[in-house]
């Protein structure tokens, strides 16, 4: 309405005024100013003098169409502005919306994890309850059995005390009223005070035969608390022997296991990266012990594979290499009974374990290794970090001598580059270390529904697909002997319940949690494409 607004009023009232006149007699003609100052007295003009004035009004019309046509243009920016103003706000609820949308995804994902944590939870917790409701049993059953016992002796015992003798004091009652009755001599009197008198030295007599019976029934009494004060400690003491709750269940002790196989795999790496191969090798006698004791870790095979083929370009088998000898190390500290103790004390201790997980019940033997591995543990409280120690040493040297069969410039084999190889992966061989013992301890200590066991597969074995898996299966055909073991793997072992007090070494259930990754044959000829 505003460019309306822009229009010359004045020609529009004039044109108005000949609008009226042309269609209204009666309109007064008197407000109409008029140039000629005589006519004001004069008379208005009739409707017949004035001119008709359709021209004008046609024209007029045509102007105001084009004035409004040439106003129109100018709403464009409004609706510009409304269009832009429209599509921002579109814009920012959509950025609102998907906002929204993320903090939910979010929300959601955050509810599922804590709802599967809640289901293990769960699962744990009905576990629990099962066990104590069989154990509860068990005793509820021991209770009932000591109540019959106790029920039987008190019974064998009253029926070998005689009750007090009523008939004895009826029976002299009867004889002093009679003899009252029948006679009043002073002999009969004085009979009778001997009867009388008689008869209280009977009563006296059953009266401390009856204390006798109450301090034996005390006796029986303070006998059976004592029988049950055993029992319930009898019982206190199975429980503990009993329980089968584990701190950690299966799916975390293989998490366990891959995360110490992913740090073995990063330091091999690292390690590698920073050494440099050449063509030509250190003489066989200055390397011969060197080599004799790779042979002993990886293998003959791979041991010559190392010593005779160039690694100068591609040093994948040395990496390789370097990976089956940690894993070794490790293997065979986890097998023993207590890592970082004496040799001779863990060969006896692993036998005696040995025995009774295929003796006894599973709770008892798991308790066993528990409790020994614990208090070992306690009187020497400084085992593990010399355990820690010892392993990472081991590593290190191990490294270094595949290293030099290998031939190995960058470290050389002197003390000053050696001791600048320890430095430099000291803290990341110390971290595998540390949870190759925390691993130890989980296995020993804290699980005991069965026995867990790392797993790796010998040097110069045949492959078993169901055993293992070949590194580089994905690439060929999978043959040959098995040369190292770069991942370890994890085997469950448990006990089933028998009737029997011992049971064979059928009745031990095994099962391969976690499979072993190892490197055949077959592998030489992937590395010799790269």
């Amino acid at each position: 309405m505003l460019p309306v607004a822009n229009l010359h009023l004045k020609d529009l009232y004039g044109t108005t005024v000949e609008f009226f006149t042309l269609r209204s007699q009666a309109f007064s003609y008197r407000s109409v100013p008029s140039d000629d100052p005589d006519s004001i007295d004069s008379e208005p003009p009739s409707p017949s003098d004035i001119s008709p004035v359709s021209d004008p009004v046609a024209k007029e019309c045509a102007d105001l169409r084009e004035k409004r046509a040439t106003a129109k243009p100018t709403r464009g920016p409004t609706a510009c502005s409304c269009r832009s103003l429209g599509t921002s706000a579109a814009a920012s609820t959509l950025y609102t919306m998907r906002r929204e949308h993320d903090s939910t995804k979010s929300e959601l994902a955050r509810s599922q994890a804590d709802s599967a944590r809640w289901e293990e939870k769960c699962k744990l917790l009905e576990k629990t309850l099962k066990e104590t409701k069989d154990l509860l049993r068990v005793r509820e059953l021991e209770i009932e059995a000591l109540k019959q016992d106790k029920a039987k002796l008190i019974a064998d015992r009253h029926s070998r005390e005689r009750p007090p003798s009523s008939l004895d004091r009826r029976r002299s009652h009867d004889i002093i009223h009679h003899r009252s009755n029948s006679s009043q001599s002073l002999s009969q009197r004085m009979r009778l005070g001997h009867e009388v008198a008689e008869q209280r030295e009977a009563d006296a007599a059953s009266q401390a035969s009856g204390h006798r019976r109450r301090a034996s029934s005390d006796a029986v009494r303070d006998n059976m608390s004592t029988i049950s004060e055993e029992a319930r400690a009898h019982a206190r003491g199975m429980e503990v022997f009993l329980t089968k709750t584990d701190l950690w269940s299966g799916a975390q002790v293989i998490q366990a296991v891959q995360d110490l196989n992913s740090e073995i795999l990063q330091f091999a790496a690292s390690a590698v990266e920073v050494c440099t191969f050449t063509k030509q090798r250190t003489s066989r006698a200055k390397i011969g012990q060197t080599v004799n004791d790779i042979t002993t870790r990886i293998g003959p095979s791979l041991t010559r594979m190392l010593s005779t083929r160039d690694h100068s370009q591609d040093p994948m088998l040395v990496q390789l290499a370097l990976q089956g000898c940690i894993a070794f190390c490790i293997s065979r500290a986890l097998s023993s009974f207590c890592i970082g103790y004496q040799s001779k004390g863990n060969i006896t201790l692993t036998q005696i374990y040995t025995r009774m997980f295929q003796s006894e019940p599973q709770p008892i033997s798991s308790r066993w290794r528990a409790l020994a591995h614990k208090h070992i543990h306690e009187l020497h409280p400084e085992l593990r970090n010399y355990a820690v120690n010892e392993m990472t040493d081991t590593i290190l040297r191990w490294t270094l001598d595949v290293f030099l069969i290998c031939g190995c410039t960058n470290p050389q084999p002197n003390p000053a580059s050696r001791e600048a190889f320890h430095t430099r992966f000291q803290s990341q061989v110390k971290r595998i270390s540390k949870n190759a013992c925390t691993l130890a301890q989980i296995s020993r200590e804290e699980i005991m529904s069965a026995n867990f066991e790392v797993v790796g597969a010998e040097s110069g074995g045949t492959f078993d697909a169901q055993e293992m898996v070949d590194v580089f299966e994905d690439y060929g055909v999978s043959k040959g002997a098995v040369l190292c073991t770069t991942e370890l793997g994890l085997r469950c072992s448990t006990r089933k319940a028998t009737t029997e007090t011992t049971a064979p070494e059928g009745h031990i259930e095994r099962r391969l949690l976690l499979r072993p990754k190892v490197v055949l044959d077959s592998a030489m000829d992937v590395i010799d494409q790269r």
